[in-house]
């Protein structure tokens, strides 16, 4: 059964990056979904529905492939 995870990220300004994030996410294994809502000015909320628990760390390497965003620590 597919869980659902949110993240908080800054770097992200406009769809362009929402759609690097969510391809880059996309490609992992397990995720079957990922939705981005962007906040240009702060952290940008990050949803991924995936059949497993992904890390932080695969999480940061996927935000850093497609541009450089940064993960919020929580």
């Amino acid at each position: 059964m597919p869980g659902t995870q949110e993240f908080q990220a800054t770097g992200l300004t406009c769809g362009h990056c929402a759609h690097a994030v969510t391809e880059e996410l996309t490609a992992l294994d397990g995720v079957r979904e990922v939705g981005v809502e962007v906040v240009a000015d702060g952290a940008s909320t990050v949803t991924v529905i995936a059949d497993r628990a992904l890390t932080d760390a695969e999480v940061t390497a996927a935000l850093d492939e497609a541009g450089g965003y940064r993960l919020v620590e929580a």
